[in-house]
């Protein structure tokens, strides 16, 4: 069992789920995508691994991690939503219109002007999400 495995079965019980070979197949291959995979391209990796995986068993299991707070379901509007492991630091997504790549920024400035500006409006962060849509700009 190597150690992602291992940590992924801890959080899995401390989040007071059973740890399922799926579920840690699911884990595993989030934490290594750059690309913030929806369920489809999950499945398509899962089956790499295990081929009796079903879509249905992808969905099922996704739900369940996002309500343990294990992973992050990112929705997009008019495309299939996108998972990723839940961050240690809060970032923002920039989505490619042209290409529908999602990509991560994080940025202090950004975060720090954020939360300044809810605590002047007496307000505390508990969550948040921001995803801009931008295209590539072309070079003159």
């Amino acid at each position: 069992m190597s150690a992602h495995t291992t940590d992924f079965a801890q959080a899995l019980r401390d989040a007071g789920l059973r740890v399922t070979p799926q579920r840690l197949a699911l884990l595993a291959i989030l934490m290594d995508s750059a690309d913030h995979p929806n369920a489809d391209e999950l499945l398509a990796r899962a089956r790499a691994l295990d081929d009796s995986v079903s879509l249905a068993t992808v969905y099922r299991t996704l739900s369940a991690l996002e309500e343990a707070g294990l992973i992050r379901k990112l929705t997009l509007e008019s495309e299939p939503s996108r998972y990723e492991i839940t961050p240690a630091a809060e970032h923002d997504h920039v989505v490619d219109i042209d290409t529908g790549e999602v990509i991560e920024i994080a940025n202090d400035d950004i975060a720090r002007l954020r939360r300044e500006t809810l605590e002047q409006l007496g307000y505390e962060i508990v969550s948040q999400h921001t995803l801009i849509r931008a295209r590539r700009m072309r070079k003159s």
